[in-house]
Parts: C-alpha cells; structure tokens; sequence
C-alpha cells in the first residue's frame, strides 16, 4: 500500500497542453462527416477525470491563449469536470501566432479501424514554463497528493521537457508523490532521442508509479528486450513482468508499475486486462471481452483509476480492478475520458453487471 499526503486541496495535478478534440457523429468516418462532437482534451487531464468525477479536486498547469473563444470552451469543460487550472493567458500573436490544437478523431467500426490525426501547428502548450506556476502555494501550501506527468508532455518540446524535469523536483520536495506514463511516441522524439532519454530518466528517478507498456520501457528508458509485437496476451504477460524485475533493479524508488493489455478484433470488440506490480507483487486482470464506442482514452481511464485507487489506500489488487475498470468506462463513451458516477458503478462495471439500475 503506498503511503500518500493528507490534509492535500488537490487529489491529482498534472502539467498539460489543454487542445480540442473533434469526433464525427455517429461513428462515421472524419472524411465523409459533416457533424462533429467537441470536447476540451488532454492525455493528463483525461487521467485526472476518474478522482475528479468522484469529488476530490485536480488541478491542471497549463497555458491559454488570450482573448481566444476556444480557450474560453477549455475552461468551462474544466470547471464542469471539476478540475481546476493554473497558468497565463498569453497573447495570441496575430492569425498566424499561437493556438490550442486539434486532435482530430473517430471511432471506427468493425473492421474500418479508428484513425487520428493531430493538428498542433502553433500550439501554446508547446512552450510551458515552469515559472508560469507558484509551486510553493501549489505544493506546500494547496498541497498535492498525486502528480501526473506524461511522456506526451514531457517530449513535446524543449521547454516542456524542462517544465516537467521542474515540476518533478518541486513535487518531490513538498512529498507529493509522482506518476510518469511513458507514453512513447516516435514523432516527438525525432532528433531528440539523446535528450530525452537523459529526461525520461531523471523524472523516472523520482516516480513513485510508473506506467508503461513493454515497448514504453524500451523505447524510453533503453532497456533490452523482445520486441512487443508478435505476441499473445500471455506471452505479453510474461515478457512485460521479465522486464518490469529489470526496471525496479534500476528504478528502485518506484513502488508501483502498471500497463494494460489490449487485442484488438474488431474496432468494436476487444480483449482488455492490466497488470500491476507493487513492492514486488504481482497482480494480473487476464484479459477479457469488452464492447468499445470509442478506444481513445482507455489507457488514461486505467491508469485515473489506478491513481484513485492509489488515493483510496487501495492495496495493487483493487488498484488494477479499479483501474480496469474505468479503462472500460472511458472506452464506453464518445468523450475520451471516463467520468463514473460514482464508485459502485465502477465495480458494477467490474463484476459484469450490465443489469439496469433503478
């Protein structure tokens, strides 16, 4: 059971760069839409929405920019989702200047496969600063639980490398403890491997949780391994557990790791399972059927639920549960994150109980 703050205002915070999500109706493809759903998005603050729908306060560090109408649609979903934000308007710059971006998405079906496309020419979350954010009043004073940094974030530029690198420290000092998703992606890490790697390990230094699929820890943290495709689930299982032995050797103050376990047969139906490891016990969700609206968002819904769980004082075994869980409630809905009612739904979710609630 790991150890977490009291008397804290804020359950879970995270640095981010809030954009927009745009979905088509109905599940029809992006090309061949002309209505779409729009949503204020994040990878860290859709991880935030699990504790922050079931009360606890969360807090966001971002940048906005001034003046913009879609800055002003991010923060009213924020407020509506219970998470509160810090972090300057800064001026826009003329139409060619600054912007918050667009991911934009849909949900496949059956065989036709989702697709993504991310739209972030210009994006202000590019260049957050550590100094935009009174971390004493954040960290000491507010007080923080839980902070959740992400790979996305933390390679997405230059200066939100040494955001993050910043924001770790200064969490750490005041006792907070510290959640990094690896969250690999190739394209943020082009030309800047050599930079990264030395960034990716001193956040993981400090990480008390670190979540990561088998190719995450290869990729960003440079162990050796089999390669991650090709696999069944449980040779997945097996190999992710031989890696994760080497990890905590090297990462000793962590004392939790997770990952899921997704197989994809149709963009509607997946085999979904988690594993967790916590002061060196294991504890595996084999995987199981679901029914998926929308897959964006699953590995965020489980590692909120991991981290609820963490804030409950949950031992790994309910943490995983939760955790597989409300992965499934955020791949149940159009919005990328899960936003449960409470925490009964959560376990109803868990045990199979499909049965209407009256």
């Amino acid at each position: 059971m790991i150890k977490v703050r009291k008397n804290c205002r804020y359950a879970v915070a995270c640095v981010s760069s809030m954009g927009l999500r745009i979905t088509p109706e109905n599940r029809m493809a992006v090309h061949n839409s002309n209505r779409f759903l729009l949503q204020a998005t994040s990878a860290e603050t859709n991880v935030l929405n699990v504790t922050s729908s079931l009360g606890p306060e969360c807090l966001v560090m971002t940048r906005f920019v001034a003046g913009s109408p879609m800055a002003a649609f991010i923060k009213a979903q924020l407020r509506a989702r219970n998470i509160a934000f810090t972090g300057p308007d800064v001026p826009q710059g003329g139409p060619w200047g600054f912007r918050h971006q667009f991911n934009i998405a849909d949900s496949g079906f059956g065989l036709r496969a989702p697709r993504v496309w991310n739209d972030r020419a210009g994006e202000i979350g590019r260049t957050l600063d550590a100094k935009d954010y009174d971390v004493k009043q954040i960290f000491e004073k507010d007080g923080v639980q839980i902070l959740h940094l992400s790979g996305l974030i933390a390679a997405m530029s230059p200066e939100t490398t040494k955001c993050c690198l910043a924001i770790a420290k200064a969490a750490k000092k005041y006792g907070t403890l510290v959640s990094f998703d690896l969250n690999y992606r190739a394209t943020f890490w082009k030309g800047r491997e050599a930079e990264l790697a030395k960034a990716f390990h001193q956040i993981a230094s400090v990480a008390d949780i670190l979540v990561g699929n088998e190719e995450d820890f290869q990729l960003c943290l440079g162990f050796k391994g089999p390669e991650a495709g090709g696999k069944d689930l449980s040779g997945k299982i097996a190999s992710f557990k031989e890696m994760i032995e080497k990890v905590a050797k090297k990462y000793p103050k962590a004392q939790m790791y997770a990952t899921t376990l997704r197989q994809v047969v149709s963009a509607d139906h997946h085999l979904w399972g988690a594993i967790v490891r916590e002061d060196g016990k294991w504890f595996v969700e084999e995987p199981r059927d679901i029914d998926v609206l929308d897959r964006i968002g699953g590995g965020d819904g489980f590692t909120g639920g991991l981290l609820y769980g963490v804030l409950k004082g949950w031992g790994g075994d309910k943490c995983a549960q939760f955790g597989w869980a409300s992965g499934v409630m955020a791949a149940s809905s159009l919005n990328d994150y899960a936003e449960p009612a409470d925490e009964k739904q959560v376990w109803d979710v868990y045990a199979g109980n499909a049965r209407v609630q009256r």
